[in-house]
């Protein structure tokens, strides 16, 4: 039939072959066994047929006489006629049947040889063609042909080969379809695209003889259906391929049906979720974004199809930052959340990064601007823009490279050029440079700047200014510095010698030289020093150099500075100092005092004649002082006893010498008390009985000892205590002795018929004793003296004294901590201020 299917029909005309041939087989054999049947009969019925002739031949001859043998004979010969009969009636029959069935596969075999006509007719189409493969491995039969425009060759061996018509896949789809069918007879139906985009069937079957590929070319609409089965494979592979991809993401990644609920999602999305899989997610609806962001997403759908945020969730406890990208389409939607929290804390590391960077900048005195890649200014300090007097409106303007150098010409900031406009390019050519410049300017106000243009590896210039006036303003004096230090270590009488950290002579100057003896020449730059200790350690007694090679070379951990002094053989005297100096050095001084200890040995000696001779002064008025208090006390005893009524009268010159003699034994025994006070002092051994003494009380006490001097001189004492306190602490008979010294000098200076003050009052260092005469004051030269021992100063007094009044209240004051002051003038009088301290630390033992 025309619709009938080719390959079945090969198939049929295959098997139509087969079954006349066994049928002819068949009939044959049973014609041939019923032949030799019928011989096999028909020849042993005559040979029974044969003796039994010759019998009846004896006889007839003999005479007729029939056993019991011959009966048995007879019956044999009449059984095997009669076999015979029915075989023969028995082939007659399987003739008429084998006749019968050799006209019925003549009939098969004409309807098989129509089949296969009709077979090979369809074969023959330009719409197909087909490949044989013997089962005996031999080289395959193709049969039929394709139409051109399926892109297939016509050529056996072009053919054949797959991959030189048909596209890749389709090739290597058809390959191992066919080995499989040759090895293992299965069977296959495909759909392949040859490489000019014509798609064919191709279909594969296995007998028991022959293994047939066909190939189809399809009609326009069985061409549309194979294309789109084609395109269908190729997007489910593709779609297999792009799933695989996401499966293997670390990014969550999500499609949603058009109600929003999950179709799949991939492992990241299942371990974000702490799901055992995507199955597990998809059954349970586990979320990866919260519902706040799910209805954000929703509701940015409506309004366009893409949406694009950075969202936070919750992942195993942590809050992290995700950028969601999340498009929808007519059937639903997809999303892809990517991890950003560690950019996030990069991002805000290097923003704070960047405003630690300009905080830094603007903290440095060199002036730094950063343009970008379109020569924009986008950062300056304030270094650069103290450095060119801009506003600040027009640097944060972000004006070009190009218009701040035109301002900076306008304004007169920087220095006219010759070509202004091939400077200025060369000067931004620096955008398009690999390597830093540099340029130097110099500025009409005299400033030099020194300009280096840094290029950014992403583009722009990153431009430094550096003012290096002030730099070459100081090498330039320091220069000078370090020439005038040159001639002045070397005019110096003073011997140096600097030390590098290596152990070399860095710097000496010749007085170095000239101290120690030395040859110029052995104590060159870079001499070691331990070579310099052998040249000096026998020209000095107790040679210092070992020590001053530890303290170069490093020995000495310590680094301290020490001075010492040495002598040398020839008996000079050399004082020397090791100092280290900051940057590892070490500098050693050397110089000659041997005139300055001769001097002082001299002094020394000298100073010691002093002490022995100040010693044995202080032991003769000592010693003198106790030898004359003793008759001293004997003569006022004896003068008190001669004024006495019960020793008799007394003529008026005779008491007056009487008076006069008590009056100076009573002045002496004071000085004698006085110097054994002050030697005491001296001796370091007085020691204070301090106890709360009462201001008003002592005052009085002290004016009642001075009151005869005052009536004798008609001068008033008036008191000032008003702002005393009523007691302090101190040693009160020193304190009555401080008054009394004071007073008794007031009245030995004051006029006749004038008022001496004495004052106390509470001041903040303490309590405050003061004494004021209205005598003739104390001139310069006297004030610069007046505390010292025995030197009395008239100065228009009405006695001399012994010059100690003022050393002992000076040297009692100190012992309770306080200060004593002198005001006066010339006729203004004398003030005498004494401070004691409010609470004395305790007993002080005097000082020298």
């Amino acid at each position: 039939m025309p619709g009938e299917n080719p390959l079945r029909a090969g198939e049929a005309v295959s098997g139509g072959h087969e079954d006349s041939r066994q049928g002819h087989r068949v009939t044959s054999g049973t014609a041939a066994r019923g032949r030799r049947t019928f011989l096999t009969a028909l020849l042993a019925g005559t040979a029974a047929l044969a003796p039994l002739g010759a019998r009846a031949q004896d006889a007839a001859a003999g005479g007729f006489s029939v056993g019991t043998i011959d009966v048995i004979q007879l019956a044999i010969t009449t059984g095997v006629m009669g076999a015979a009969f029915v075989s023969a009636i028995m082939l007659i029959r399987e003739r008429a049947r084998t006749a019968a069935e050799n006209a019925e596969l003549r009939t098969r075999i004409a309807d098989v040889n129509a089949a296969l006509q009709r077979s090979e007719a369809l074969l023959n189409l330009r719409d197909q063609r087909a490949i044989v493969w013997p089962s005996d491995n031999k080289k395959p039969e193709l049969v039929g042909s394709l139409p051109v425009e399926s892109g297939a060759p016509n050529e056996r061996a072009a053919f054949l080969a797959f991959g030189r018509w048909l596209m890749p896949r389709s090739a290597a789809a058809l390959e191992h379809a066919v080995a499989a069918l040759r090895e293992k007879g299965t069977p296959f139906d495909l759909v392949a695209e040859s490489l000019s985009g014509a798609p064919l069937e191709i279909h594969g079957r296995k007998r028991s003889a022959h293994a047939i590929v066909r190939f189809v070319s399809l009609s326009e609409t069985q061409r549309s259906e194979a294309r789109l089965k084609i395109e269908n494979r190729r997007l489910a592979a593709e779609q297999e391929t792009v799933k695989g991809l996401l499966d293997a993401l670390k990014m969550p990644f999500w499609l949603r049906a058009a109600d929003g609920r999950l179709k799949w999602v991939n492992r990241a999305y299942a371990a974000a979720v702490e799901a055992s899989d995507a199955q597990e997610t998809l059954s349970e609806g586990k979320e990866f974004l919260g519902s706040q962001a799910r209805e954000a997403i929703a509701e940015s759908h409506r309004a366009r199809p893409v949406f694009e945020q950075t969202l936070s969730t919750v992942i195993e406890g942590d809050r992290r930052m995700f950028a969601v990208v999340d498009v929808a389409g007519g059937g639903g939607s997809a999303g892809l959340a990517c991890d950003v929290s560690a950019i996030e804390a990069v991002r805000e590391e290097y923003e704070r990064t960047v405003r630690s960077h300009a905080d830094t900048l603007d903290q440095l005195n060199t002036a730094v601007a950063i343009f970008d890649t379109e020569e924009k200014l986008r950062f300056f300090n304030q270094a650069f823009q103290k450095l060119w007097g801009l506003d600040s409106a027009f640097l944060h303007s972000a004006p070009d490279n190009a218009l701040l150098l035109d301002r900076l010409r306008s304004e007169g900031k920087i220095a006219e050029q010759p070509e202004w406009r091939r400077w200025k390019e060369n000067l931004l050519g620096a955008y398009r440079a690999v390597e830093p410049q540099e340029h130097w300017w110099y500025l009409p106000d005299g400033k030099t700047i020194r300009v280096v243009a840094n290029p950014q590896p992403r583009g722009g210039v990153t431009w430094v200014f550096e003012n290096l006036t002030e730099k070459i303003d100081l090498e330039s004096r320091y220069r000078t510095a370090v020439r005038v230090q040159g001639e002045t270590l070397d005019n110096l009488a003073e011997g140096v010698a600097v030390f590098g950290p290596d152990g070399r002579l860095r710097l000496s100057n010749p007085a170095f030289a000239t101290l120690w003896g030395l040859d110029a020449g052995a104590i060159s730059a870079d001499t070691h020093v331990s070579a310099i200790r052998q040249l000096c350690d026998h020209r000095a007694k107790d040679s210092p150099w070992p020590g001053f090679v530890a303290a170069v070379t490093g020995f000495d951990e310590e680094r301290r500075d020490h001075r010492g002094q040495t002598e040398l053989e020839n008996g000079d005297v050399l004082r020397y100092a090791v100092i280290h100096l900051p940057n590892g050095q070490v500098m050693i001084t050397f110089v000659d005092v041997t005139d300055s200890v001769n001097v002082e040995r001299a002094l020394k000696d000298k100073n010691e004649a002093l002490l022995k001779a100040d010693q044995l002064k202080n032991e003769f008025v000592q010693h003198v002082s106790y030898e004359l208090r003793s008759p001293l006390t004997n003569i006022i005893g004896f003068t008190e006893l001669l004024s006495l009524p019960a020793t008799g009268p007394l003529t008026t010159r005779q008491q007056e010498y009487v008076e006069h003699i008590g009056s100076s034994s009573s002045v002496l025994l004071t000085i004698v008390n006085d110097i054994l006070d002050l030697a005491t002092v001296d001796a370091g051994i007085m020691q204070l009985e301090i106890s709360e003494v009462e201001v008003g009380r002592t005052i009085a006490a002290a004016a009642e000892l001075i009151a005869d001097r005052l009536e004798e001189h008609s001068i008033r004492l008036r008191v000032e205590a008003g702002t005393a306190p009523k007691s302090f602490h101190g040693d009160e008979t020193r304190i009555r002795q401080i008054l009394y010294n004071l007073l008794s000098n007031a009245v030995n200076y004051a006029p006749e018929g004038s008022v001496i003050s004495l004052a106390c009052r509470q001041v903040p260092e303490g309590i405050q004793f003061s004494v004021h005469d209205d005598g003739p004051g104390m001139p310069p030269d006297v004030l610069e003296t007046v505390f010292r021992r025995f030197e009395p100063h008239v100065n228009g007094g009405r006695r001399r004294g012994a010059g100690l009044g003022l050393s002992i209240v000076k040297s009692f004051v100190e012992l309770h901590g306080g200060t004593v002051a002198i005001q006066t003038g010339k006729d203004n009088g004398t003030t005498v201020i004494c401070t004691f301290p409010a609470v004395p630390s305790g007993i002080r033992v005097a000082a020298e």
